[in-house]
């Protein structure tokens, strides 16, 4: 039998690894965190740790992020704007082992490819060499550029205070269609920084109670948000953001109970910001402003 090559056993069993890690994690997690986990789950040799020295990148991410694609295609993982989700087919196909679920991704890629549309008369087309393959290069370079531009926005927040990321929250709720009554005052809030409703007098329920958390390096627990869910009253529903992240045991707290609290953390605030930014006011959109840049894609 033809030994593995270094590359197939990273790729294997990195894969292997941020599948397991999603599934454990409530199926979506943001790439940057999720390669994290990865490294603190698996033991990496000396190779795998290295710099390539062709793009600076450090080989075992560079190696799971071109594998990844595989994984795409065979409809074992969802990519969408920085974050992975495992599917179910994914969560099942786990029972097979971090190998034989490398093959089969491997082999549901080489499927795809040569299922892709030609045009009249064209050769068939033969799908390139695993190392040399233009279709997953593209992909994972426009990967490399959106994840690059989402750091840049997140370095941007931590530089923001407290009140001002509040009213960074405030001016996404109203380019999303609600109506802003009141937006806490510097000083105590008694818990609810934004009230919001879905109709300009307030008349109709829900009304939405709002807790902001400008820790961009932390993660909120489950004291806080039972906290929130402490003080909703009829009519109301929650929602809890923060410029960090939550724990497991908030995750859970929020969805434990017979409540409505919505957790939206800070790599999901900024997709909603690039979502609703064409929305915003210009006095909002300078809050923190956007360029967009426009690459050729395709509709695959």
């Amino acid at each position: 039998m033809k030994a593995k090559s270094k590359s197939y056993v990273t790729s294997a069993k990195t894969m292997y690894a941020a599948m397991t890690i999603l599934k454990k994690n409530g199926g979506s997690m943001p790439i940057r965190i999720l390669m994290q986990e990865v490294e603190k789950n698996i033991e990496l040799s000396a190779w795998e740790k290295s710099i390539l020295e062709s793009t600076g990148n450090i080989r075992w991410q560079s190696i799971m992020h071109f594998t990844s694609v595989d994984y795409v295609r065979a409809g074992f993982l969802i990519k969408k704007k920085g974050n992975w989700t495992i599917t179910p087919e994914g969560e099942d196909a786990l029972k097979m082992g971090a190998e034989k679920l490398r093959d089969e991704a491997g082999e549901r890629y080489k499927v795809w490819y040569r299922g892709k549309e030609q045009a009249p008369g064209e050769k068939p087309i033969v799908q390139p060499e695993e190392e040399n393959d233009p279709a997953k290069e593209t992909m994972i370079e426009l990967e490399t550029l959106e994840e690059r531009a989402a750091n840049g926005i997140r370095e941007y927040l931590k530089s923001k205070n407290p009140y001002e990321f509040q009213d960074l929250v405030a001016s996404l709720l109203k380019a999303m269609g609600y109506y802003i009554q009141a937006v806490a005052p510097r000083g105590k809030d008694g818990g609810i920084d934004i009230v919001a409703y879905t109709d300009p007098l307030g008349a109709k329920t829900p009304r939405i109670k709002v807790q902001v958390k400008h820790k961009p390096d932390t993660a909120t627990g489950a004291a806080d948000v039972r906290a929130l869910l402490g003080i909703l009253k009829a009519g109301d529903i929650a929602l809890f953001v923060t410029s960090g992240t939550y724990s497991t045991d908030a995750k859970h707290a929020a969805t434990s109970g017979d409540k409505f609290i919505r957790l939206i953390d800070g790599d999901e605030f900024i997709q909603m910001w690039q979502e609703y930014y064409d929305k915003m006011s210009d006095e909002d959109k300078n809050m923190l402003p956007l360029k967009r840049i426009a690459f050729l894609g395709n509709n695959e």
